[in-house]
């Protein structure tokens, strides 16, 4: 079972369709990992997305389950240390003892460069977080805790995962009564994302 932000092994080039671009088919070909994709796939496939090194460069494929060799969650690159010193990397640092009583991790660029020791970040990168939420949070507590994330050396951008897709903390913490909710299906405007989507 894998999920939208985990880190995939084991993908080739004979797996991108004929019109990818060629950073993509580079990127594969030096045994960069693929990140899951919230989106439908066949069954046997995940949908996954390639990074080249320009942020523009993000390439939407699908990947055969079988052909992966490894599995990187967010969660296991949260203690993860790096030495390069940058404000994504510093506010890592001082987010660890705010979010230790949670299920949390660190994905986008920094997780991709904790994970594979490649250089994704930049000193304008934002920190992207995800947070397991299988039970509601209350939106006072979304507020207390983006008021804490808010103090962190760089804009901290961190996703609710609920049982139904993804919301991010800074809209529920907001004063919209609807929220956007990522599913596999596609967003949908929803007034409770732990409640399913019709």
């Amino acid at each position: 079972m894998v999920n939208a932000h985990d880190l995939l092994w084991g993908m080739s080039p004979t797996h991108l369709p004929i019109d990818a671009p060629a950073w993509a088919v580079d990127a594969i070909s030096a045994g960069h990992p693929v990140v899951v994709r919230r989106a439908l796939a066949e069954p046997g496939q995940v949908a996954v997305g390639v990074r080249g090194r320009l942020r523009e460069q993000r390439f939407a494929a699908v990947m055969p389950i079988a052909a992966v060799r490894r599995r990187v969650v967010p969660e296991a690159l949260r203690a993860v240390i790096s030495t390069r010193d940058l404000p994504a990397l510093q506010a890592l640092q001082q987010l660890r003892p705010v979010l230790a009583q949670t299920s949390w991790g660190v994905s986008g660029s920094a997780g991709f460069e904790l994970a594979t020791g490649i250089e994704a970040l930049h000193a304008e990168s934002d920190l992207d977080l995800i947070l397991r939420a299988p039970e509601p949070l209350d939106r006072n507590d979304a507020r207390a805790l983006l008021e804490r994330l808010d103090k962190a050396a760089c804009s901290v951008d961190l996703q609710l995962q609920t049982p139904f897709g993804a919301v991010a903390l800074r809209e529920w913490a907001g004063p919209s009564r609807r929220v956007l909710l990522k599913t596999t299906s596609g967003a949908h405007l929803v007034i409770d994302p732990w409640q399913v989507v019709a």
